[in-house]
């Protein structure tokens, strides 16, 4: 089996968001299962300097995009037994930023798409499956089958695409996009293949022309077939039907884990948990807070938006912290959450403490000092925080939604079942009342509470079990050796709204 997997991000070269955690780990589990499998990503300006020094050059040569033949070089490396290439043009990749910078961003991954079919003859690698992620790769199914069919070594490739977050789509303006495609406009841009509300739609590219659609998530396949959570791509997602399949992500087990993790002064494990009771105090005594040993300390790592819940907690901070509780944030994003947490933690300085940014040791030494962790997602596709909390014995509050409703299991005092805590409604007050709950627990239930901390330590969340499932999914995909299997493409039947 040869897989060629495609992300716009990948750890640990360059990272914004969890897909480049999934890249950076999906690919060596299916190498450790014996996948010949290789990462394609675009060569940043911004990637790490480090690895950049490692880079080998491997070929260089061009390609039409639009009105010019652009340069596309091809650097490689190996780590941990799996091949990397990048691809190079100083034009397209050389920004300050990756995303978020309008048709500049529409170009640059629309190129990448092209460059990524191109280099297969020159890399001497045509994969059984071309494995794609989000938007920025969405673009790619849809030149494979409408312009590489002529040569059997494409015909032969199979494609997937994966949805990490069905609410980032890449649209943009048809006209000008596909100066730089050449895609037959006539055949291709109606409701049942690009067209959305007069614009592409990179996303919906990837849906309609993949052979195979995956989401990280088993509740959260289900939930974008539904109006609520399908950002208008439900009805697509119904007429793809058993094509679309939910794979829960894993976590490397290896940078988390609080026996060995590098960030924490005083490790621990399942069964000897005395360092994270001195992770705690030196969390509180590094959040300025007071180091009050048996006082629940609430951690909360996020982007700082709607989705992540923060309005609920805005709605009833006051009630949270009359429970004898400390919350530690951790985080940056939106203005109005920004300006929120900063006069919280003005307003209440004993228990609540505002780091603002994506600090990675500090991340850590949240999930190893912190007594429960808070999740309580509008949607949450998979989330990796819980399962992350979770290994180094901090118990989870969440909403059941996506991935954290396939990861917690809600504890059951009558039985003693469950690993953490969850609510259903998406409101303030059903999450008061599930913090309430567990603040309870912890403090009056103490042989509960330790057997939900190891119990939560004790799962498996390593990524060897997701990485057969994907494996079984390209097996089904590629062709037998008669060549029979032919994947259909199921576009949506319907224009405007029903897309």
């Amino acid at each position: 089996m040869k897989v060629l997997y495609l992300a716009s991000e990948c750890v640990p070269f360059i990272k914004t968001g969890g897909l480049a955690d999934v890249a950076g780990s999906l690919p060596v589990a299916l190498r450790q299962l014996g996948v010949d499998v290789r990462v394609m990503l675009p060569k940043y300006r911004i990637m790490d300097e480090y690895w950049k020094q490692k880079l080998t050059h491997l070929c260089d040569f061009t390609v039409l995009f639009g009105w010019e033949q652009a340069y596309v070089g091809i650097d490689t490396l190996e780590d941990q037994g799996v091949t990397y290439y990048f691809i190079d043009n100083q034009d397209r990749f050389y920004a300050d930023r990756i995303y978020g910078d309008g048709m500049e961003e529409a170009k640059r991954f629309a190129f990448f798409c092209r460059a990524a079919l191109e280099a297969l003859p020159r890399i001497g690698f045509f994969p059984d499956v071309l494995h794609c992620n989000d938007w920025q790769t969405g673009l790619l199914p849809v030149l494979l089958k409408s312009q590489y069919q002529w040569s059997k070594d494409y015909q032969k490739i199979r494609t997937v695409f994966s949805v990490h977050n069905l609410r980032y789509q890449g649209i943009f303006p048809f006209s000008e996009l596909n100066g730089y495609l050449g895609l037959d406009a006539q055949k291709y841009f109606n409701s049942d293949h690009l067209e959305f509300y007069g614009n592409l739609n990179c996303l919906k590219a990837g849906l309609v022309f993949s052979d195979r659609i995956s989401t990280v998530s088993p509740t959260y396949a289900g939930e974008i077939m539904t109006a609520y959570y399908g950002e208008q791509m439900d009805g697509l997602l119904r007429s793809r039907g058993d094509g679309v399949t939910g794979i829960l992500n894993g976590i490397d087990t290896v940078v988390y884990d609080p026996e060995t993790d590098r960030f924490l002064e005083n490790r621990y494990s399942k069964d000897d948990l005395s360092g994270k009771a001195l992770c705690k105090q030196a969390l509180q005594r590094e959040c300025g807070l007071p180091e009050e040993p048996d006082v629940p300390v609430i951690g909360f790592i996020a982007r700082l938006s709607d989705q992540k819940g923060l309005d609920l907690v805005e709605r009833v901070l006051v009630d949270i912290l009359r429970m004898r509780v400390q919350l530690v944030f951790l985080g940056s994003g939106e203005k109005h959450y920004m300006d929120f947490l900063n006069w919280a933690q003005w307003r209440y300085p004993h228990q609540l403490a505002f780091r603002s940014g994506m600090n990675e040791a500090l991340a850590h030494r949240i999930y190893a000092g912190a007594d429960l962790f808070l999740m309580p997602s509008q949607f949450e596709p998979c989330g990796l925080s819980q399962m992350i909390a979770q290994r180094y014995g901090t118990v989870p509050v969440v909403r059941e939604t996506g991935g954290l409703r396939d990861t917690v299991r809600p504890y059951n005092q009558f039985t003693g079942e469950g690993d953490g805590f969850s609510f259903a409604n998406y409101n303030a007050h059903e999450m008061l009342n599930t913090l309430e709950r567990a603040v309870g627990v912890y403090y009056d239930k103490k042989d509960a509470w330790d057997g939900l901390v190891k119990t939560g330590m004790g799962k498996d969340f390593t990524w060897r079990r997701s990485a057969e499932t994907y494996l079984a999914m390209y097996h089904g995909l590629t062709p037998t050796e008669t060549g029979e299997a032919k994947p259909r493409v199921v576009g949506a039947k319907k224009k405007g709204k029903k897309t």
